[in-house]
C-alpha cells in the first residue's frame, strides 16, 4: 500500500500519510536512517529510489506548510499552464501560520477565498482564474491572453480580481485585466501611433474608412493595412467571426501587418523595423 502512495504522490509521503497506510513512527524513523528516504521538514518525506521531479518539488513547498496553497507561478504550473517550476515556489498560507519558508520556497500571508482554492491531485491550489491574474505578474500578459483564448473568461477573470483586490501583484493584473476588457485595443493604437511618429514614419492616418470597416491605422497611398488585435477579440465567437471577415475583406486590396499588445510593448523596434522595411519597399 505504500508503494501506492508514493507513486500517486510523486515519491512524497507526510508521516500522516504514512501512517495511515500502517507504519510506525518506528518503522518511518529506520527508513530515513537507512536513506530510503529523505526528510524534506517535519513530517515530510521524499522516497530517493525515484526522482525528484518538479511535481514532487511542489508538493514539498506546499505540504511543508501545512494548511498552504501553492499559488502565482507555481500554480500556473500545476495547473498546466506551463511546463517550468519556477525556482522559488509561492505558497499562500493564513496570515496566523507560524514558522519559516523552506529553502525554494516563499510564504505569502493572506486568507484566500473558499471560491478562489481547489484540491488537484492532493494539492490544494489556486483555481484557474486567480491563477492567471497572480501568475502574469512573473509570466507576462500573454499568459492571460493564452488562457482567454482556452480555459479563462473576462467575467471569471474580473470576480477573482475583486476578490483579492489587495494581494502582491494586484496593480500588474489590473492592469492586464483592463487591456483585456477592452483597453488593449485603443491603448495598443495609441502605443503604435506614438512608435509611428518617433520613428519618423508619414503618409499614415488613424481610423481610415474602407469598405465598411475601418482600418486601424492605414497607409492609403501603400494599401498598407496595420491592424491591432485586442485580448478579448480571441474568446469572443462574435467578434473572432467579424472580425475574420473583415480581415478576408482587407487582404483583397491591403497588405495587412498584424500586432498585439505584446508586440507593441516588449519587441516595439522589432514591429517599427517590420513596418518601415515594407514602406521602403514599395515606395
Amino acid at each position: 500500500m505504500i508503494e501506492k502512495v508514493l507513486a500517486r504522490q510523486d515519491g512524497v509521503i507526510t508521516a500522516a500519510q504514512a501512517r495511515e497506510a500502517g507504519l510506525t513512527h518506528r518503522v518511518i524513523e529506520r527508513r530515513v536512517n537507512s536513506g530510503a528516504w529523505r526528510r524534506v521538514a517535519r513530517g515530510l518525506y521524499v522516497a530517493v529510489d525515484r526522482p525528484f521531479t518538479d511535481e514532487a518539488r511542489a508538493r514539498c513547498a506546499v505540504w511543508s506548510t501545512g494548511s498552504g496553497v501553492l499559488s502565482g507561478a507555481g500554480a500556473a504550473f500545476w495547473l498546466g499552464l506551463t511546463t517550468y517550476l519556477v525556482p522559488v515556489i509561492e505558497v499562500t498560507v493564513p496570515r496566523t501560520a507560524s514558522g519559516r519558508s523552506a529553502s525554494g520556497v516563499r510564504r505569502r500571508r493572506r486568507t484566500l477565498d473558499p471560491a478562489d482554492v481547489v484540491e488537484l491531485r492532493g494539492v490544494r491550489v489556486t483555481r484557474l482564474e486567480l491563477t492567471v491574474l497572480e501568475a502574469s505578474t512573473v509570466l507576462g500578459q500573454q499568459l492571460v491572453d493564452r488562457q482567454l483564448q482556452r480555459r479563462a473568461t473576462l467575467p471569471a477573470l474580473r470576480r477573482a480580481q475583486d476578490r483579492n483586490a489587495r494581494r502582491h501583484g494586484h496593480r500588474v493584473a489590473e492592469r492586464y485585466l483592463r487591456a483585456a476588457e477592452g483597453g488593449a485595443r485603443s491603448e495598443a493604437e495609441r502605443l503604435a501611433v506614438r512608435l509611428l511618429t518617433a520613428g519618423g514614419l508619414t503618409g499614415w492616418e488613424v481610423n481610415h474608412p474602407f469598405g465598411g470597416y475601418v482600418i486601424d491605422i492605414a497607409f492609403p497611398a501603400l494599401r498598407l493595412a496595420i491592424e491591432i488585435d485586442g485580448w478579448a477579440f480571441h474568446s469572443d465567437s462574435t467578434v473572432f467571426h467579424r472580425d475574420r471577415r473583415r480581415q478576408n475583406v482587407l487582404v483583397r486590396h491591403w497588405t495587412v501587418l498584424r500586432y498585439i499588445w505584446h508586440d507593441l510593448t516588449h519587441r516595439p523596434d522589432e514591429v517599427l523595423a517590420e513596418i518601415r522595411r515594407f514602406v521602403t519597399r514599395v515606395q
